[in-house]
């Protein structure tokens, strides 16, 4: 009877890892897949990255140092800025920072971040500059005046 049930036992334990290969199989299958489709998805996001370093590289060299809490507007065409030649203006015209920031309308801690290109100007404030560099010393002086 011993053998019997020896025999009963080994045939049940055929049939459930026979069984349960059939079921892991599926599984095994759908988990490669998956992997499969995650290391796609993974290579797909690293070049998507490196594009768009390539574009940041690539605006940074046209228009200076890009703001990463505001988006870059596109400005009027043909206004640029430059943070060495607005420091340069505000010196030529012997003007502090509050003075600048008066002329252009802002305040002098902006005047002082574009300076150090912490920031740089939203496009009517470009325009602002724009119109300051053509104005002479005299002229300046008689604006903070009025």
């Amino acid at each position: 009877m011993s053998s019997f049930a020896d025999q009963l036992k080994s045939e049940i334990a055929r049939i459930a890892r026979k069984e349960v290969r059939a079921e892991t199989g599926a599984l095994k299958k759908a988990n490669a897949q998956h992997r499969a489709e995650i290391a796609a998805l993974k290579r797909r996001l690293l070049e998507t990255e490196r594009a768009l370093a390539r574009l940041a590289r690539n605006a940074g060299r046209a228009g200076g140092r890009a703001s990463e809490a505001e988006p870059q507007a596109s400005p009027a065409p043909g206004l640029r800025f430059r943070v060495a030649g607005f420091a340069s203006l505000r010196q030529k015209l012997g003007l502090s920072a509050a003075e600048m920031g008066k002329l252009i309308g802002v305040s002098a801690q902006s005047v002082y971040h574009w300076e150090t290109g912490k920031s740089r100007p939203r496009a009517a404030q470009l325009a602002s500059i724009a119109a300051v560099r053509k104005l002479g010393k005299r002229e300046v002086q008689e604006r903070l005046a009025a």
